[in-house]
């Protein structure tokens, strides 16, 4: 039997040429992490050597090296040479001894699980394949659902030929592998019921960053292969690596619901699986508890560690005992291996309407004409350099995905197999999209934007883009420090590799705009809402507690994903600066908003916090900030108030946030205020007594110093933070702060559109600079070069 089966636990990972990347994997796990808590679901693999007999056996290596050279010739086409040799592979008889020992370990498997014919995953291993350079995802088949020696046999012939496939034979070329030296190891594993639990892929890295600290998760209902094909939008959860140690946290960055349309299950007949329709309760609810997520973070970390290198996983949860298996670990094949010293920034200008949107895979931008394909069989028409357009991206897709400029599908999510190969081909690809295949048209114009977060848009038209490479080398040292401007915090993580010194400022409205999408208060009282707006407030929360609970968690959440890439070090968290104008625009919002002819100097800012007509709101934001640094961990996190406008005003908001919760002092928490209001500089001592910081604001400083409406075209000659006025009220109140022990630091956008401003800043004595992340590298240089001259 040790000739051509061999169990898992008698496997170890350079067992590679032996059983394949995933079964020698799988081995290494149940060998080595078993006492780690990691579950790996019992069973044994054909060798390498029983594929070779098994060729032999049926005179089948010269047949399918002439096929192979007819294919190189150009004589036959791929579709032709690949079927004739999945056929062959097919219709081959099995060496009667490599039967016998088939069946005997299956049989021997049916006696460790205590039944008579145990339903098996029958899954393909490639000789060739999870190796650091090449993932090799999705290119051989998997068969669930496997019952009875006979359909197995019948499931390892198929196996065999899947090595054969149009997209494993055209990814083998791509990649330089001679056909002849890949052998196929068929993985025979005990099937873990998640078609009653769940199924999933996880990451210990960051997909599209490759950021280290985080595990990516992803998770539908039934069976995994949905989440592996892209067939479903799976839940989505991101998970802060370096807080799982810490008893008590739940350093979950994210939670976002999938759609989840249908899921994979047993068939009637137990011998087969199916799709069906999801029920709605399971539309709407998270397939994990955070108890789960936690759980599954800290075995992708142990494994990772293990292994020494970042890692891809599939996990499934049996639904009769709720336990979680790991079913696959390979290693990750592209950010792991991106060059970290250096990163190209993609800007979009000019552009037109978006037409639709989804996940973004991938930072890049690409134009071109729309080709639509619903099919695979409709592949052939595809054209050249054009925008794939599918409503999954199949496997097989693999030949006409590498002649795309990118690619867009109606379903899936980031760790499906489609996004895996447009990553590794550097590709932008937007999944999950729900509806391109029916918005967007053959020969259509657009442009696929991936440069902008977690959330990708496809725009009508080729619109403007302005490409930078970065890179980081060689930066100076400064005192000063030089921070980043955040607000979207999908985007956030894209920055972690620049070398700031934290987050300057962290506008809280945005992300409430960009993650929670409703008005605070029309999620307080649904009530007071119409019944379309309720019903899509309501949808907005499914998953949740409530609407409030919604709030509280997808705010920090979201700001705990700024908050990530930049710790240890300070992150400024400004309270929510809402105009009431915008605060109306929010769903829901306009009935909490009165009408202001001026809202620019109106109730902004410090005055709502302790209103009446705001404080619930405020109430929600101050134990979103208790959430984020309590329970999720980030205590490197300081609040900041925005146009507080006199002493008084101070220590009512103070007073406020104390009462819930937020005291300042109480577990180190600071409180900075925002210098933007003339006020601030000429009562600076009065603030200073109040607050352990000062933030100066530039625009709004200026405008109120020279009395000059900031969004006026006809007076944009008179905006100017270099006057003399502006100046002394910021050399001021660095000074007078200073006096007070008060750290200031600057957060307008000037330093970032002018060095010059950034030097003047740094002969006043600033603390700190925060700029747009665009702009760091040229502001950190033009910190350190006026630091030299003094």
């Amino acid at each position: 039997m040790a000739q051509h089966v061999a169990w898992f636990e008698d496997l170890r990972r350079d067992d590679v040429t032996r059983v394949g990347g995933k079964n020698a994997s799988l081995g290494e796990m149940v060998a080595a992490l078993a006492g780690q808590g990691i579950r790996v679901p019992g069973g044994f693999a054909t060798t390498a050597d029983a594929y070779r007999a098994f060729l032999r056996h049926n005179d089948l290596e010269a047949r399918i090296a002439a096929t192979l050279a007819a294919l190189d010739a150009q004589r036959i086409e791929l579709a032709e040479a690949g079927a004739t040799i999945r056929r062959m592979i097919r219709e081959g008889e099995w060496p009667v001894d490599i039967a016998g020992e088939i069946r005997a370990a299956y049989a021997e498997l049916c006696r460790r699980e205590g039944q008579e014919a145990l339903a098996v995953a029958v899954r393909s291993s490639a000789t060739a394949e999870d190796l650091p350079d090449a993932s090799f995802a999705g290119q051989q088949e998997t068969f669930l659902n496997i019952r009875g020696a006979d359909a197995l046999l019948a499931a390892c012939r198929r196996c065999f030929a899947s090595l054969f496939t149009d997209r494993a034979i055209t990814y083998r070329r791509l990649k330089g592998f001679d056909h002849g030296q890949v052998a196929l190891s068929v993985g025979v594993q005990r099937m873990v019921r998640a078609d009653t639990g769940g199924a999933g892929v996880m990451f210990s890295l960051d997909t599209e960053t490759g950021y280290p600290d985080l595990v990516l998760i992803n998770a539908a209902w039934g069976l995994g292969e949905n989440v592996v094909q892209g067939a479903v939008t799976p839940d989505e959860y991101q998970v802060f690596k370096p807080f799982l140690d810490r008893p008590g946290l739940v350093p979950i960055l994210d939670k976002t619901l999938g759609s989840k349309l249908c899921k994979m299950i047993h068939g009637a007949d137990g011998t087969a699986t199916r799709n069906v329709p999801t029920s709605r309760a399971e539309r709407a609810r998270f397939v994990l508890t955070e108890d789960e997520i936690l759980a599954l973070a800290r075995m992708a970390v142990t494994i990772e560690r293990h292994y020494g290198m970042p890692m891809d996983m599939e996990w499934a949860r049996d639904g009769e005992t709720g336990e979680v298996f790991i079913v696959q670990a390979r290693p990750e094949t592209v950010q792991s291996r991106a060059e970290a010293g250096a990163f190209r920034n993609y800007r979009i200008g000019q552009k037109g309407r978006t037409l639709v949107s989804g996940l973004s895979v991938g930072g890049a931008v690409a134009s071109g004409p729309v080709c639509v394909i619903e099919s695979a069989r409709d592949i052939a028409r595809f054209v050249d350099g054009a925008i794939l357009v599918t409503s999954i991206t199949d496997p097989d897709w693999v030949p006409i995905m590498k002649r795309a400029a990118a690619i867009v599908t109606d379903h899936g999510g980031r760790t499906s197999h489609a996004a895996i190969v447009s990553r590794e081909l550097g590709l932008p690809a937007i999944v999950g999209t729900g509806n391109a295949t029916h918005l967007l048209h053959d020969e259509q114009v657009v442009t696929v934007s991936c440069a902008e977060g977690e959330t990708g848009h496809v725009y009508d038209g080729i619109a403007e883009v302005d490409i930078e490479d970065i890179a980081l080398s060689d930066l100076p040292e400064t005192r000063t420090r030089v921070m980043l401007n955040m607000a979207n915090p999908g985007a956030a993580i894209r920055w972690w590799r620049l070398p700031a010194q934290g987050v300057g400022l962290a506008r809280m409205e945005f992300v409430v705009s960009n993650a929670i999408k409703a008005h605070p208060m029309a999620l307080i009282h649904p009530e007071r809402l119409d019944e379309p707006t309720r019903a899509a407030l309501a949808a907005l929360a499914a998953g949740y507690a409530d609407g409030p609970d919604f709030f509280v968690r997808k705010l920090a959440m979201g700001l705990g994903r700024i908050a990530a890439p930049a710790w240890p070090e300070p992150v400024i968290v400004r309270m929510s600066d809402f105009k009431t104008n915008e605060y109306a625009e929010l769903p829901g919002g306009a009935g909490f908003e009165p009408h202001e002819e001026n809202p620019m100097i109106g109730f902004r800012g410090a005055s709502r916090y302790y209103s009446e007509a705001y404080a619930p709101g405020f109430a929600l934001e101050c134990r979103a900030i208790r959430h984020l640094r309590a329970v999720m961990g980030f205590d490197n996190v300081i609040v900041m108030i925005p146009f507080c406008r006199t002493p008084d005003e101070a220590d009512r908001v103070l007073e406020v946030m104390a009462a819930n919760g937020l005291k300042r002092g109480e577990d180190g928490l600071q409180v900075y205020v925002m210098c933007e209001v003339p006020s601030n500089v000429i009562l600076a001592e009065e603030f200073a007594r109040r607050f352990d910081g000062f933030s100066i604001g530039s625009n709004d400083l200026t405008q109120l110093t020279l009395g000059v409406d900031r969004d006026s075209a006809d007076l944009a000659a008179l905006f100017d933070e270099r006057n003399a006025a502006v100046q002394w009220m910021i050399r001021s109140v660095i000074e007078r702060a200073h006096a007070c022990g008060a750290k200031v630091g600057f957060c307008g956008q000037a330093p970032s559109n002018d060095p010059d401003f950034a030097r003047l800043l740094v002969g006043y004595g600033i603390d700190s600079i925060s700029v747009t992340p665009d702009s760091f590298l040229a502001v950190k240089r033009n910190v350190a070069e006026a630091e030299r001259m003094g």
